[in-house]
């Protein structure tokens, strides 16, 4: 599989991992891949001090931290009324069975990447976001990327999310957030 080029020069990418090493080796593989403004935050803490201080463009998070871990870092972006809750999410772990990764789906991440992590892999989920951005599900217990990665435009049953309408979906309330992300340009 050929991977994708793209000009990541200009994205802001905030990494967030209470251990340093780990912190190094993700700033070191964004930095060649050509990311040129990194930020980092060793926990969930910081790293919503950093959300609001630099507006990052991605976050790279890990899955377990002591005090605010990846789950309770992801529920806070994501139910946040500020534009930072469409920032994509990729959360690292080390756990790798089926229900863990499936519970960092349902808390709102983008993508997720196991542990040992490769720069082909970071890569490719970095640019799974940019290329195949996703729009965003509302529901009473769930806020974040739609967990569905293809769309059946044929589906018709009872469980069929809201249609497009202008700037958002049907289901949006009046006051709520849209669920589709405005543009960044």
């Amino acid at each position: 599989m050929k991977l994708p080029h793209l000009d990541l020069s200009g994205i802001r990418v905030l990494i967030v991992d209470d251990n340093a090493n780990m912190r190094r080796i993700l700033r070191t593989m964004v930095a060649g891949f050509g990311v040129k403004s990194i930020y980092e935050a060793e926990d969930g803490a910081d790293a919503l001090e950093e959300i609001s201080r630099n507006d990052p463009d991605l976050i790279i998070l890990d899955w377990l931290m002591p005090l605010v871990n990846g789950s309770e870092l992801t529920r806070r972006i994501r139910t946040s009324h500020a534009p930072a809750c469409f920032v994509p999410i990729i959360a690292v772990t080390a756990h790798t069975q089926k229900r863990r990764v499936m519970q960092a789906r349902d808390s709102g991440v983008t993508e997720v990447l196991c542990k040992p992590i490769s720069a082909r892999g970071l890569y490719l989920r970095i640019a799974n976001c940019i290329l195949n951005q996703r729009d965003f599900v509302r529901t009473r217990g769930f806020f974040g990327p739609d967990r569905r990665r293809f769309q059946n435009p044929n589906f018709s049953g009872d469980e069929r999310r809201g249609q497009p309408l202008d700037g958002g979906y049907t289901l949006d309330g009046q006051s709520e957030l849209p669920q589709s992300h405005p543009s960044r340009t």
